[in-house]
């Protein structure tokens, strides 16, 4: 049977962690740097045990104000401290609770820069491999970060979302955009199962372009994500696809 990995970001203050545990198999944690704190990790990695859901840390630029997502045009030196630090943070506390990390996913900003920017990719993976040389780096399906990573070694999830939209290059539509984001149930459905069934997406032009994935993000902030995780579950199951963490 076919497999795809189910992925969710967590740990950012939206209380909903548990309710969306039974219908993802990894989770990207804050770690404290865009949101978060050392008891909200905690809790979530609690739940990850529970509901044997892999561990992931969600590192970011030290930016809560903005949740991250606005550029900082950071040394490369400086992001492989910032990574390197967080991923530790995820580890302590994974660790202390007798579990063991399984991923890296950068978040919001800095994950969409080193998408393109090979340098903070390299800085990213590099911090990775430091920690762990065993954790699976995620990044965006085509993306610099999966070139660095790849080169290095280290395993690679090629992550791509149910609930964005692309450009015709593969990189996300920018959020302040009126349509970046996907808000229809059956519309991100429809996008996931065009990229699992074919390789392939449609861009917000109408241009098809080929991408290839590993796992399947649904953002725990949204607005529809335990809607969307229900409905896709649904879904991958009607058509033979078992929802499997990344091995």
């Amino acid at each position: 049977m076919r497999s795809i990995d189910l992925n969710c970001d967590m740990g950012e203050g939206i209380g909903n962690e548990e309710l969306l545990m039974p219908f993802i198999s990894s989770a990207n944690i804050a770690c404290g740097y865009h949101a978060g704190n050392e008891d909200e990790i905690k809790r979530v990695v609690n739940f990850c045990i529970k509901y044997k859901v892999a561990i992931g840390a969600h590192p970011s630029f030290p930016d809560k104000k903005n949740f991250g997502r606005n550029e900082m045009h950071l040394p490369p030196e400086e992001v492989y401290q910032l990574v390197k630090k967080q991923i530790e943070i995820l580890n302590t506390i994974t660790l202390a609770a007798g579990a063991k990390l399984h991923h890296v996913k950068p978040h919001g900003a800095l994950y969409n820069m080193a998408a393109k920017d090979a340098r903070l990719a390299h800085a990213i993976a590099n911090a990775v491999k430091d920690v762990n040389a065993g954790l699976i780096f995620y990044g965006l399906s085509g993306s610099e970060m999966i070139e660095a990573a790849t080169t290095m070694g280290l395993h690679t999830a090629r992550e791509v979302f149910a609930d964005r939209t692309y450009q015709q290059d593969g990189s996300l539509t920018p959020r302040p955009n009126a349509n970046a984001l996907i808000t229809d149930t059956a519309t991100a459905i429809q996008q996931v199962m065009q990229i699992i069934h074919s390789n392939k997406i449609t861009t917000t032009n109408g241009e098809t372009i080929s991408l290839q994935a590993d796992t399947v993000c649904i953002h725990g902030d949204g607005e529809h994500a335990l809607e969307f995780a229900m409905a896709l579950n649904e879904a991958l199951q009607k058509a033979g696809i078992s929802k499997q963490k990344m091995k």
